[in-house]
């Protein structure tokens, strides 16, 4: 449930009364709101205790509290040291799934750092469907990955696993990324919630919508505010052409919903490098606030997911063809 005060100093009057009245916790306080959580409805003697103080009552609200609009109405925007996500901004990310040797990533960071990303992305974790695949290079990977971007002067983007890796991590990246087999590792997501670096969540590929803003909302009950949420494509009942079905009715949906910054992987969507590009123009369109994306310079012989990797120059187009969609749109 969510309490609009009249102004801020009536939400503490809020909190106050209906602390000595009738004790009820957790309580989130965001200027003029306040939450209560796991609080459906608000009995008649607890309204007539903060009647003068209340502007209206949000009953019945979904779980996501923290990660509501109704109760953060303005967007979050995510400051890095070379990227702003988040409200009108537009974010280039890109990079090679795995990162593959020093060489390479830095030669790939290059390339995106031409078409206008400031986020690095790569793997040096990698979480397959047969644990007979490459899983990754482990911390030599995140040393190769976070000398590319420091040498480049970009922003890094990774993917964390499990709960044992996330101080390993974290020494490296600037931004955590929960993958789409971990979108609901509550342990993983309580693990990031009590660090205080951004967290690129992507929706898990059977998730509702409901399901993801849940999953953001451990992230945040543990302090954590700094969370972007991704939409990469869900499993229907049709994979015989694209890899997933990019769900672009859901990038609207959760600029109602919420106020974390949306981003498409339209790379994980497609699952064909000709397919990615047109995706992309319509995340954009549909007001996406950022692109990740996967490339290599020779897809054929990538370690992982080649099929769906953009070469440099297909790329170059790409963001520039984004871009000035977004410019029309904002």
């Amino acid at each position: 449930m969510i309490i609009v005060a009249k102004n801020e100093a009536a939400a503490q009057v809020i909190v106050q009364k209906l602390d000595q009245h009738d004790p009820i916790h957790p309580v989130f306080i965001h200027q003029n709101r306040v939450a209560l959580a796991g609080i459906k409805n608000i009995s008649e003697a607890d309204q007539q205790v903060i009647a003068d103080q209340v502007e209206e009552i949000i009953e019945n609200h979904h779980s996501a509290i923290k990660s509501s609009r109704a109760f953060h109405p303005e967007d979050t925007i995510i400051k890095t040291k070379h990227s702003v996500i988040g409200g009108k901004n537009f974010v280039l990310m890109a990079g090679p799934d795995s990162i593959e040797s020093p060489e390479h990533v830095l030669e790939m960071g290059q390339d995106v750092k031409a078409a206008g990303a400031t986020i690095l992305r790569g793997g040096a974790f990698k979480p397959r469907t047969s644990p007979y695949s490459y899983q990754g290079n482990g911390e030599e990977g995140l040393k190769a990955h976070r000398a590319a971007a420091d040498a480049l002067e970009m922003d890094m983007v990774t993917e964390i696993l499990d709960t044992r890796d996330v101080d390993l991590v974290d020494q490296y990246t600037d931004i955590f990324q929960v993958g789409t087999r971990n979108m609901q590792n509550f342990a993983l997501l309580k693990a990031l919630g009590q660090k205080r670096k951004p967290v690129l969540l992507k929706r898990g590929m059977s998730a509702t919508i409901d399901d993801l803003l849940n999953a953001a909302e451990y992230i945040a009950a543990g302090g954590n505010d700094q969370i972007m949420l991704m939409e990469r494509g869900i499993r229907t009942f049709d994979s015989k052409y694209t890899r997933n079905t990019f769900d672009v009715g859901a990038i609207p949906v959760l600029q109602k919903l919420t106020h974390y910054p949306i981003i498409a992987d339209t790379s994980h969507a497609a699952g064909h490098s000709e397919f990615v590009t047109p995706l992309a123009q319509a995340a954009v369109a549909a007001g996406a606030q950022g692109l990740m994306t996967e490339i290599h310079n020779d897809p054929s012989h990538a370690f992982v997911d080649g099929a769906q990797a953009l070469t440099p120059a297909q790329y170059q187009v790409l963001a520039t063809t984004v871009r000035k969609i977004h410019e029309v749109i904002a």
